[in-house]
């Protein structure tokens, strides 16, 4: 097994290099980030010239890169064009989007596995069919659409009904919240409600399809109906011997999913108005800021690379046949 994860992650390690390589040429090749900087009448050129200095604008495109790539190794990484440290940014928008996606993926894979075991054992049932259209549904709706929903018919009417803001609707905290982590637990949670149920909803419905296709197709195996066939209970089996080899597929999907769930969460930061990656990233990619941009890159791809990761290890245990040499 070690030996398989560290080929992994120097294959992983080679593909993100080559990722930011072609990012980079993208976005320094798209325009001047300073372009209106230069249009301001206001502003000396003397500044402008100290500002391309800073971010080696002047320089050719292979020293810039490797200029960012030997500052990079290292934790640095570089300045964005309105002068701030881009690692220190990347850091607190992290901290707020993490809080959202890290609470929405764990509850979309217990209600899924929950919702797509339900929905295989009661094949047919008016249950089955239920769950079966809420799922796609929430699959083929958009994610700006399920946020400006539960704004407009969740929020507001539970607000208006109890007299008081239970659900808010913009921003990550209210912008006098002071004190301590515990006193600022409250607030945090009410403005993480509605973000993390859009993101609940748009990424357990895929997660639910699968896990019911993966439950009947194991339900219909020889070995489970030789466990029924030795007296062990309905339960026992359906933990046991059909749910942990069901899990394996959608152990897949949602690692290989979570790169969609980032993206989720920057349409849902910009419904909510949270100031996270995501708006972090827009704002990056508007202003042509190739700082900001590589380091989105390199903080998605490496939750990417630790989740697939994640599910390889996983599959040994759910399935102790799976072996890697």
């Amino acid at each position: 097994m070690l030996a398989y994860v560290s080929r992994r992650l120097l294959v992983s390690v080679v593909v993100l290099l080559l990722a930011t390589i072609l990012v980079f040429l993208l976005v320094a090749n798209s325009g001047d980030p300073l372009a209106l900087l230069k249009t301001n009448p206001h502003i000396s050129p003397l500044v402008v010239a100290a500002r391309e200095h800073l971010l080696h604008l002047n320089d050719p495109l292979y020293q810039r890169y490797w200029i960012w790539f030997s500052h990079a190794i290292r934790g640095d990484l570089g300045t964005s064009i309105t002068g701030q440290n881009v690692a220190s940014e990347a850091t607190s928008h992290l901290f707020v989007t993490m809080r959202m996606v890290i609470l929405a993926t764990v509850i979309a894979i217990f209600l899924a596995v929950f919702v797509g075991m339900y929905a295989a054992v009661h094949q047919d049932r008016f249950s089955d069919h239920a769950a079966t259209l809420a799922n796609f549904l929430f699959l083929a709706a958009p994610t700006f659409v399920i946020g400006l929903l539960l704004k407009e018919f969740v929020a507001i009417p539970v607000n208006q009904h109890l007299g008081h803001t239970l659900f808010y609707t913009n921003g990550e905290q209210s912008p006098t919240l002071s004190g301590p982590f515990l006193s600022r637990l409250p607030d945090y949670a009410a403005h993480t409600v509605l973000p993390t149920l859009t993101l609940v909803l748009v990424s357990y419905s895929s997660w639910a399809i699968y896990q019911r296709s993966s439950m009947l197709e194991t339900l219909d195996n020889d070995y489970v109906r030789m466990a029924r066939a030795k007296g062990l209970s309905p339960r026992r089996v359906l933990i046991r011997h059909v749910l942990r080899n069901a899990l394996i597929p959608v152990v897949t999907v949602v690692a290989l999913d979570f790169a969609a769930v980032l993206g989720g969460a920057l349409v849902t930061e910009i419904v909510f108005g949270w100031q996270g990656l995501g708006q972090w990233f827009f704002t990056g990619v508007t202003d042509l800021d190739v700082n900001i941009v590589l380091a989105f890159l390199l903080i998605t791809a490496t939750f990417v690379i630790l989740f697939n990761l994640l599910a390889d290890i996983l599959y040994a245990f759910l399935d102790p046949r799976i072996r890697y040499a």
